[in-house]
C-alpha cells in the first residue's frame, strides 16, 4: 500500500531532523583529543591516540547514517522514496517506521528476496 503524501512528508521532516542531530554530533565529536605537550607518560599519550581513534570510528558510522538520510531525501524528491535500491519492490511503513533513511524493502534487508 502507497504512502499518503501527508505520511512522506512526516518522514522527510523526521529525516531531515536526525541529518541535522548528525552533524552536530559529527562537528562535536570530530574536535580534536588533546595530545598535549607533556611526553612524561606513554600510557597518557596512548590512552589520547585510543581515544581519537574511538572518535573516528564513531564519526565514520555518523557519515554512514547521514550518507543514507540523504539518499533517502533525494529519493523523496525524484518520488522514489517507497521503491527499495535493491529489488525494486515497495519499502513499506512498517520499515519506514521502524527507520525513515530506509533503502531496501524488508525482505532485502533480510536478504530473503529472490
Amino acid at each position: 500500500m502507497a504512502l499518503t503524501k501527508e505520511e512522506i512528508q512526516k518522514y522527510k521532516e523526521e529525516l531531515e531532523k536526525k541529518q541535522r542531530e548528525i552533524l552536530d554530533q559529527i562537528a562535536e565529536h570530530e574536535k580534536k583529543v588533546d595530545l598535549g605537550d607533556d611526553v612524561d607518560s606513554e600510557d597518557e599519550e596512548a590512552d589520547e591516540v585510543e581515544e581519537r581513534g574511538n572518535q573516528m570510528a564513531i564519526v565514520g558510522a555518523f557519515k554512514d547514517n547521514l550518507d543514507e538520510i540523504g539518499k533517502a531525501l533525494g529519493k523523496i524528491e525524484v518520488g522514489q522514496y517507497e521503491k527499495c535500491d535493491k529489488c525494486g519492490g515497495e519499502i513499506t511503513k512498517e520499515v519506514f517506521d521502524a527507520a525513515p533513511e530506509s533503502l531496501l524493502c524488508r525482505e532485502c534487508k533480510l536478504g530473503t528476496s529472490q
